[in-house]
């Protein structure tokens, strides 16, 4: 039975107190310091009336995935016969939906739509949404359910704009067997780059091994935005675009410098496997036993096991928490995933069945149905303690890694993650440096050089087009 939550909407902001610590009585009061054209949920009373409201929901989530959404969307038909009806409308892969989405004319728009972690700003510039808060406030709506470090992603300017909903984590993924063989403790995997070293050293060194390079990671721009956060960095301006908006990044920084140089030595010595910015790629090489280090988030714990147990040389695979560049780094990781916009319209019965609907699905037993059935991070706290729930993690220890991992890590600008509407591009040109240094062996300070100035005239572009 699904539980309606109707304690302070503050509670949002005391989880996010560490960032923001005047949030309780700001972030949430937005009837009261909010300008006088933004726009206002709509109450549960306008859907007084109007019989069977019909509304569109535009996804990018397919397979497994997509059956358990319409799953859970049946049911939520099922149990609001009558009152809402949804229809799902799959729009293809993340960069496929945002440019389906861009494109559209406002009466084409969705009533709701999921939309990946790094479109948020874009959603919040397009000026075509209602922000969540004002719903979590018109209702009293409470979030203290929803895991701080989630919600934090979705809040930007002390306000959360979506709900989350598929959240994933980055993990480090090693191969069990690979590790014993060289003398390693696996469940004492590396938590630095110098230690990933050490132990590619040990695994290459170590006679009659199969796996042919110690470490091996797709250059995936979504890493290095890690690593950044990991070390408690923010990459632009404006506190990571949380408290105005990003006027430049600084992706030539010390700890990108490093990490090239760091990843350029590791394939030099043939410690690293070559790899290019295709995610296929480097989840295929740990997979078949091809490199016994890998980094990639929990969504694809239940593809390694799976590849793991039907390779060649089957092995067991093991987790730990995402590396860090220096011993020292006190951040963690950023989460991924997308979330869920309710987008504004001149009917308020269909902003208010799309809320509806965000709040089932973001309820405790929608999560561990979403958690169970895909692997992605449940947004519910209390989901984790559900009995269904913790049978699957029981059976699944690796993805105990990933909730410790979470919970451990401080909600700061740097692992909030950087809010930029052209956050799709500047990702590309990091992985445009990473190819540069470590294919084709370019200065590292030099790549990252050319794609901080790449990115800083995009940025330029889009707030021009803003007018800002």
């Amino acid at each position: 039975m699904r539980k309606t939550l109707r304690r302070s909407a503050c509670a949002l902001a005391l989880a996010l107190a560490v960032v923001t610590p005047a949030a309780c009585s700001s972030a949430t009061n937005s009837s009261s310091t909010s300008s006088s054209d933004e726009i206002k949920a709509p109450g549960a009373d306008a859907l007084n009336g109007k019989g069977e409201v019909g509304i569109t929901f535009w996804h990018a989530m397919s397979g497994t995935n997509g059956e358990t959404l319409q799953k859970l969307v049946d049911d939520f038909n099922q149990q609001n016969q009558g009152k809402i009806k949804v229809t799902l409308n799959y729009k293809g892969q993340y960069d496929t939906a945002l440019a389906a989405y861009k494109n559209a004319s406002v009466q084409q728009r969705p009533d709701l739509m999921q939309m990946y972690d790094i479109g948020t700003r874009y959603m919040i510039d397009s000026k075509s949404i209602v922000p969540m808060q004002s719903f979590v406030d018109v209702d009293h709506y409470d979030v203290s359910d929803i895991q701080p470090n989630i919600a934090g992603y979705y809040t930007v300017d002390k306000k959360m704009y979506s709900m989350p909903f598929n959240t994933s984590m980055p993990l480090l993924y090693i191969n069990r067997e690979a590790f014993q063989k060289a003398g390693l403790d696996p469940d004492k995997p590396p938590t630095t780059l110098e230690e990933i070293t050490a132990d590619a050293r040990k695994i290459k060194e170590t006679p009659g091994e199969t796996v042919q390079f110690g470490f091996g990671a797709t250059l995936y721009g979504w890493f290095v935005e890690q690593w950044n956060a990991v070390a408690n960095q923010t990459l632009s301006d404006a506190d990571n675009g949380r408290t105005g908006r990003v006027s430049k990044v600084d992706l030539a920084n010390d700890t990108n410098v490093k990490l090239l140089q760091w990843w350029q030595q590791m394939v030099n010595e043939g410690l690293a496997m070559k790899l290019d910015s295709n995610t296929d790629n480097g989840d295929n090489a740990f997979s078949s036993g091809t490199v016994a280090m890998a980094l990639e988030s929990t969504g694809s714990l239940g593809s390694f096991t799976k590849g793991a147990a039907a390779a060649k040389d089957p092995f067991t695979v093991g987790t730990g928490y995402f590396p860090k560049v220096n011993a020292g780094d006190t951040g963690g990781p950023i989460i991924g995933g997308a979330s869920l916009w309710i987008t504004h319209s001149s009917d308020d019965a269909k902003e208010r069945a799309a809320w509806e609907l965000v709040k089932f699905l973001a309820s405790k037993s929608s999560q561990v149905t979403w958690h169970t059935s895909t692997g992605y991070f449940p947004i519910s706290k209390a989901a984790l303690s559900d009995p269904t729930d913790q049978q699957w993690v029981s059976q699944k220890p690796q993805f105990d890694t990933a909730i410790k991992q979470l919970q451990a890590t401080q909600l700061t600008y740097a692992t909030q993650g950087c809010s930029v509407g052209v956050m799709p591009d500047i990702r590309k040109d990091v992985e445009n440096a990473l190819q540069a240094a470590v294919l084709q062996g370019q200065d590292a300070k030099q790549a990252l050089t050319t794609a901080t100035d790449t990115a800083n005239k995009q940025i330029a572009d889009y707030n021009s087009k803003l007018g800002g």
